[in-house]
């Protein structure tokens, strides 16, 4: 009989209830050995030390902390780290890549929701939907406030795509959908020929902003991308045009996109934000023509099993010496979230 390896589930308490029911928690008993604790949230308790230096596996999420040089040596026999979520950024460390432990990652489970959001904010875009929305509370028994938003619908829409990430990609093939759509994708590490075939026409960011009514951001939050939508590429979008950020707040300056939007001539749907949430006195809140969400974007809820059936089929695979679909290194993270 094969000898299970020994693994240990590292997360928070809420999402540990989340992702991992009693279905998945049977299959991931199916796969590994869960010794008592099979849980934790923290790798710094005393009476952890005998468990930490058996294991080889470790299934992690969100509120994993950071696997540093000292935690790493409290774990001399770790070969695996199995993440239930996106980026694996806050927690990697020089020293695990250096010691080959292989990390493994939910991104591609969590770009499903966060296209699928951006698809329904682009075409409720179309229409204004979510301005109108804000509109109707001032407008109550005159609806002619419609008008002042510009050209309404999604027939014969261009639409711009910041980023051919695992996200935006995917929101590239779903605008496809829409009737006579022109869809333009910005990104300087993107085969031209993969966008084409996905439904897009790679061009530079800033032919893309001037050309587009909507535009939506999926770039990664690198030092680079910190500000990559400020006042001048702001200034080169169509009057009534709309930014949709579902990706990270630094990738847009807020004090730019502040002055932008105060004068009502472009529309912006931000699911995230710099700082977030932003401060108390930030217009945007009171601004018509913005709409904000708190950070919804990705997985929540039941979605979040998704991220946790992906890291158990991965286990499988590694198990059983196949090759893996997820496997995050340490260069991937130069140019990905």
């Amino acid at each position: 009989m094969t000898r299970k390896p020994k693994a240990l589930l590292l997360m928070n308490r809420g999402t540990l209830d989340d992702q991992f029911d009693a279905s998945r928690m049977n299959r991931l008993a199916q796969l590994v050995q869960l010794e008592d604790p099979a849980w934790t949230e923290s790798l710094d308790e005393p009476g952890l030390s005998a468990r930490l230096a058996e294991v080889e596996i470790l299934i992690t999420s969100w509120g994993v902390p950071r696997l540093d040089a000292a935690r790493l040596d409290s774990m001399p026999v770790l070969r695996a780290v199995f993440h239930c979520a996106g980026t694996v950024r806050s927690f990697v460390s020089d020293e695990l890549w250096d010691r080959g432990i292989l990390v493994t990652n939910g991104a591609d489970a969590n770009a499903i929701p966060v296209a699928e959001f951006t698809f329904a904010s682009i075409v409720l875009a179309g229409k204004k939907a979510q301005v109108l929305a804000n509109d109707a509370r001032t407008g109550r028994e005159d609806w002619s406030y419609a008008s002042a938003r510009g050209e309404l619908g999604n027939i014969g829409r261009t639409i711009g795509v910041v980023g051919f990430s695992r996200i935006g990609r995917r929101v590239v093939k779903l605008v496809q959908q829409l009737q006579d759509v022109t869809c333009l994708v910005s990104d300087p590490y993107a085969d031209p020929v993969a966008v084409a075939a996905a439904g897009g026409k790679l061009v530079e960011l800033d032919q893309l902003l001037a050309e587009s009514d909507i535009v939506s951001i999926h770039a990664p939050a690198l030092p680079q991308t910190r500000h990559m939508i400020g006042a001048p590429q702001l200034a080169l979008l169509r009057d009534n045009a709309t930014l949709i950020n579902t990706a990270r707040g630094s990738l847009v300056d807020t004090a730019a996109l502040e002055a932008a939007c105060s004068n009502g001539r472009i529309h912006a749907i931000l699911d995230v934000t710099d700082p977030e949430p932003l401060p108390a006195g930030s217009v945007l809140y009171d601004l018509p023509n913005v709409v904000l969400t708190p950070h919804i974007a990705g997985s929540l809820g039941t979605e979040t099993r998704r991220m946790s059936d992906t890291a158990l089929d991965e286990l499988e695979r590694y198990l059983a010496g196949k090759d893996l679909l997820a496997e995050v290194s340490a260069e991937d993270l130069s140019v990905s979230a």
